[in-house]
């Protein structure tokens, strides 16, 4: 191939249909019409003897010669993005997106004050926050569709950074009002009471079940729902539910529930960010970071 012929921007056009799978969606976030880029897409195909992308009902997807370039080219990008930005990050003037995927816990706890952080400081970036179970976050770190991962992650590999955000512990969550409220929890009241599980935390909570067998009672989990529900349910029966504190400080906010501390002693949950190494000495992306970590430092305690 004649690579001083080649049209390095139709590498561009690929990662956007990638990223994407459909034509329509890929020229809106290249700023391309749709026949301009379907005829960029004709011209990739000749040049690299492949379809690279079929349409489906569920939109274009890549063959496998596609799928076999999308890493690399990803990386040759992001390398080339890396190495056309200023040397110094002007946030009052920086015009980009950052996609952050976070958990449940940091999309309750942390995004709050991390919008109007970045607001303040860089009015016209875009954050993209993606709830990350429903992704492979490691993979997306991989190519380039994601700046960083916020969760409770276990350790990760060589290729990854990471820093510890935020420390918590759990507590028991009820509705004000309660038949246990009064007086100090113990192992056996606590394991008799109805109680609630989160079906979307993440957590494991397993620790619960360990330390009231090891104490001669044992728990009924008489309802599974979501975050979504948890306060209403919560505050509308003799449920009792095991939270993060931090989750359950926002939660008693509107009055109707209280937080009364476990019988036995809690885990530590550590919620941290991960980065590609690649993007280790990017201005823009080292100023997001150290963002994320003071908004932790300046407004929750550890």
């Amino acid at each position: 191939m004649n690579w001083r012929a080649f049209d390095l921007n139709l590498l561009v056009v690929f990662d956007g249909l990638l990223r994407e799978g459909s034509v329509t969606r890929a020229g809106k976030r290249l700023g391309m019409s749709q026949p301009a880029l379907s005829h960029a897409l004709n011209r990739l195909r000749y040049l690299l003897k492949d379809q690279l992308f079929i349409r489906t009902p569920k939109g274009m997807v890549p063959t496998p010669r596609a799928e076999q370039l999308a890493l690399p080219l990803r990386q040759a990008l992001t390398q080339m993005e890396q190495a056309l930005e200023p040397e110094t990050f002007v946030a009052a003037r920086a015009n980009r997106r950052f996609s952050v995927a976070v958990n449940n816990y940091a999309a309750i706890v942390l995004t709050a004050p991390l919008v109007a952080a970045v607001s303040a400081a860089a009015p016209l970036v875009q954050l993209d926050l993606r709830p990350s179970g429903t992704l492979d976050v490691f993979d997306r770190l991989d190519t380039g569709e994601l700046d960083l991962g916020i969760d409770t992650f276990g350790p990760v590999g060589e290729r990854f950074g990471s820093a510890t955000l935020l420390e918590d512990r759990f507590v028991a969550v009820m509705r004000r009002g309660h038949p246990a409220a009064r007086g100090k929890l113990s192992p056996e009241t606590f394991g008799a009471l109805a109680h609630l599980e989160i079906s979307s935390s993440g957590d494991d909570t397993g620790f619960i079940d360990r330390s009231l067998v090891s104490r001669g009672a044992q728990r009924r989990v008489a309802v599974r729902l979501p975050y979504l529900s948890a306060e209403v349910v919560l505050g509308q029966s003799n449920l009792v539910a095991t939270l993060s504190r931090r989750i359950a400080e926002a939660m008693i906010r509107g009055g109707g529930l209280q937080i009364r501390e476990l019988p036995f002693t809690s885990p530590t949950i550590r919620t941290s960010m991960v980065w590609h190494r690649r993007l280790e000495d990017s201005t823009a992306h080292r100023w997001l970071r150290d963002v994320i970590a003071s908004v932790c430092r300046t407004h929750f305690k550890h």
